[in-house]
């Protein structure tokens, strides 16, 4: 456990596919680029949900299938290939169709959406897995708190580069410019992971044939472990401020005068929080502070979305931004490291596949904040996902880091 090969590995990971993956912030450049080939709001959403929650369906078969996998690893680097040209099809596909045929680039869009996010459904059980089996408990904090840290750092380059080719290329070509060399990049951090070195798994649970009766064993244990339901109804609430936040940028464009450059800077100033933030959620959490870490990252979504009822400049806009990105990664986490300690070791594909399925179904939270903001304006989108907010920091205080 605890190799310093596979801890910068798993850094290499998470810089690389942050700098890939930023190109396609559901806070910013997708509702922006969704907006240009025609969609509305109702299609915002629903495509920011499907680059964060297409994985939901998946992740309860994946673990249904990797029950007795002594190795993960083989599996994972499918998945890797899969998110790689799924992510480089919607470059070539906006270079191709873009200028001529906005419908059918939605489309490809869509369909390199779901690939991606999908193929993530297996992923992350396998990811899981994995760092649950080569990092101790204690040094899992700090390696996934350096991986958010450099994650945030080379999610700031990205948006660097991103603010660059905006400005210097015309649309759509900008937008496909982004995500071809987006992939590339990200397939470095793949790569980088796929060559981690994972011991074979020698303890499982009982095996269990049927699916059918998977899930039926899933909905017992779920229901046998209070400690299990506090978590996944946190969590789960936790992510309602994905109702409002593909919108803000949206209400920002109306109020502000919002360029290239000035949604380079909001990304960067994203990331930056995300990175920064880092310093503060690997000591927490080193430190078995995971409770306190999900208090404080709930606390700043909260702030956030209270922030945007009022704002209207763009440091405003970039006070908002930061808070969110210090908090995503809060969340994620302590999400992740109370899983870990909750979960038997036997059990551990299962309770991961079920807080994660569960949680990740609040990914869907912003195709319910597309028709609030369609019927009831901004003012409703922001109080309804203020008061959602308020609920999960409450219900917070009730978690525990120790089993």
């Amino acid at each position: 456990m605890d190799k310093f090969s596979n801890h910068l590995k798993n850094i290499l990971h998470g810089f690389f596919l942050a700098v890939g993956t930023t190109v396609a912030e559901p806070a910013t450049i997708l509702p922006l680029m969704v907006n240009y080939f025609g969609g509305s709001a109702v299609l915002v959403g629903f495509f920011s949900a499907l680059l964060r929650g297409g994985a939901v369906i998946m992740q309860l078969f994946a673990a249904f299938k990797a029950q007795h996998y002594a190795r993960m690893l083989p599996y994972l680097r499918i998945v890797f290939l899969f998110r790689f040209f799924s992510w480089f099809f919607i470059g070539v596909s906006i270079m191709l169709f873009g200028k001529e045929h906005p419908t059918l680039t939605l489309w490809c869009i869509g369909i390199g959406l779901f690939i991606f996010s999908f193929s993530a459904g297996f992923g992350a059980i396998y990811f899981r897995e994995i760092v649950a089996k080569i990092f101790s408990h204690r040094f899992r904090g700090k390696t996934m708190a350096w991986r958010q840290f450099f994650a945030g750092l080379g999610a700031v380059i990205s948006g660097a580069v991103a603010a660059w080719v905006l400005e210097s290329f015309e649309p759509p070509y900008d937008f496909g410019y982004l995500f071809m060399l987006s992939a590339i990049l990200m397939g470095i951090g793949l790569f980088a992971f796929a060559t981690v070195d994972e011991p074979v798994k020698e303890h499982f649970d009982v095996k269990i044939d049927s699916f059918r009766e998977f899930l039926k064993h899933a909905l017992k244990t779920l229901k046998s472990d209070k400690q299990l339901q506090i978590q996944i109804a946190t969590f789960l609430l936790a992510y309602s401020y994905l109702i409002a936040l593909p919108f803000i940028i949206l209400d920002a464009q109306k109020k502000i005068d919002l360029t290239g450059a000035a949604v380079g800077i909001l990304i960067t100033t994203q990331m930056t929080g995300a990175m920064l933030s880092n310093l503060i959620w690997g000591r927490l959490s080193g430190a078995s502070y995971n409770r306190v870490t999900a208090n404080l990252a709930i606390s700043m979504q909260l702030l956030a979305i209270l922030l945007a009822f009022a704002a209207d400049s763009l440091l405003f806009y970039m006070v908002i931004f930061f808070l969110f990105g210090a908090a995503a990664d809060g969340n994620r986490i302590a999400s992740g490291n109370l899983i870990l300690i909750l979960a038997p070791e036997a059990k551990r594909p299962l309770y991961v596949a079920l807080q994660m399925n569960i949680v990740s179904l609040g990914m869907f939270f912003s195709i319910l904040g597309g028709f609030i903001l369609h019927f009831g304006g901004y003012a409703a989108l922001y109080a309804i996902t203020a008061f959602m907010l308020l609920t999960s920091l409450l219900l917070s205080f009730g978690l525990r880091d120790e089993k």
